[in-house]
């Protein structure tokens, strides 16, 4: 890896803890995030010439912290800042920073940040949408392709968030239980979209760059739990995560290119990943109240479950996305459901499924690439290979691309 990209993956990893101490540090968004940018600049000056710091979180949060402190000298010169323990506690900065984080209960930093970003003042939307810019730094594209938006509406969204957030004179203190248990829905949902960021980052160079989000993702769910032990969306949340990330080794080929699930090597699953996540949402169906999170890892447990492709049960899987479909009624959860009923009832019937979501999925990569597939098993090679067409255009990774390519250019060899 070059100096560049070990130095991102670094602090990538690293962003949250930094962020969430620095907020707690100033009390205030703006002078936090300028505080780690600050920080960043000095690592990229500092790092390669000197090596990877022991604990690079606690780096950026003392070089922040710092920063921060002498940019408010900076701005006012003439007024006093606070005394030294009302602005930092230095103790928790030079702290083994692991330990700290996972074993201090509601203590952590990044949990405070996760919460009160989710503060239910502001709409549930801008809620994800801010903390997935401030916590884990995602681009503005990037989040805006999580919500299938445009870019432009999703900085209009995180600004107004922002915005708001800085004129409601937000607490900056650990909310209470009450207030834990209102914005958990949120802090749910944003951990999961950072989940998804990393597991959709394509092969080689990029996917370890991104792997520390899944890894951030899964711990956060394991610290939820510690707070709602008896919750069973935060158990289903934590298994689906699990399971998914379980087939990581197994998801790219050594070119970078995508393995489908069906063609995966199961050997190379993580069984202890599978294992937590097994018992996790057999814990979670125990409670009998169903929601998204156990719903989909239900899913993904099937296909853990399986010892080979052909062992999968789509008849199961076809009816929990049925369920999903009356829990969150979505174009995309359509779209998985089609997969099944592909398996169950054979092309015909999931073309038939497919086709009213034309309209609202005419920007989604993996609605065409769908189509194109399902058509091909129908031997109407022409208008597969029309829908691989628009699949091809809509690519979001060069794997992606590369994927539709290999089908593209098979049919172009049959002379389609």
């Amino acid at each position: 890896m070059t100096d560049i990209g070990w130095i991102d993956a670094a602090i990538t990893s690293a962003r949250p803890q930094a962020m969430g101490a620095l907020l707690r540090y100033f009390r205030d968004l703006d002078t936090a995030q300028e505080a780690f940018q600050d920080a960043c600049l000095r690592a990229l000056k500092s790092w390669p010439e000197k090596g990877p710091p022991r604990d690079p979180a606690a780096w950026l949060i003392l070089v922040g912290r710092n920063s921060g402190i002498d940019a408010a000298r900076r701005r006012n010169k003439q007024t006093e800042l606070p005394d030294e323990a009302a602005i930092s506690d230095l103790e928790d900065a030079e702290e083994d920073m692991a330990e700290r984080l996972d074993g201090a209960h509601y203590r952590d930093d990044i949990l405070r940040l996760l919460f009160i970003c989710c503060h239910p003042d502001l709409p549930a939307v801008q809620q994800v949408a801010v903390a997935l810019r401030v916590v884990s730094g995602l681009s503005v594209r990037q989040i805006a392709r999580a919500f299938l938006v445009g870019e432009s509406a999703m900085e209009q969204r995180i600004t107004r968030a922002k915005g708001r957030i800085a004129k409601a004179d937000v607490a900056f203190e650990t909310p209470g239980a009450a207030e834990r248990a209102e914005r958990l829905t949120a802090v749910a949902a944003m951990i999961y979209l950072v989940f998804n960021e990393g597991y959709s980052a394509a092969g080689g160079d990029e996917a370890a760059r991104r792997a520390p989000l899944c890894d951030e993702a899964i711990r956060l769910a394991r610290l939820l739990l510690r707070l709602f032990p008896s919750e069973p969306e935060i158990m289903g949340l934590a298994a689906l995560m699990l399971l998914q990330h379980a087939r990581v080794a197994a998801r790219f080929d050594g070119e970078g290119m995508p393995i489908l699930l069906a063609d995966q090597d199961r050997g190379l699953w993580n069984a202890r990943h599978i294992a937590e996540g097994l018992a996790l949402i057999d814990k979670a169906m125990r409670h009998r109240s169903p929601g998204p999170y156990q719903v989909q890892a239900a899913i993904a447990a099937l296909h853990a479950r399986a010892q080979r492709a052909d062992d999968t049960d789509w008849a199961q899987i076809d009816r929990l996305y049925a369920t999903l479909e009356r829990l969150t009624p979505s174009p995309v959860v359509t779209l998985n459901r089609a997969v099944a009923v592909s398996k169950v009832a054979g092309p015909d019937a999931a073309l038939e499924m497919i086709e009213p979501l034309a309209s609202r999925l005419s920007g989604y990569f993996h609605f065409f690439g769908l189509k194109g597939a399902l058509l091909l098993q129908l031997d109407r090679k022409a208008e597969a290979a029309q829908a691989f067409g628009q699949a091809i255009a809509l690519a979001n990774t060069a794997a992606e691309a590369a994927h539709i390519r290999q089908h593209l250019d098979q049919l172009a060899a049959q002379g389609v």
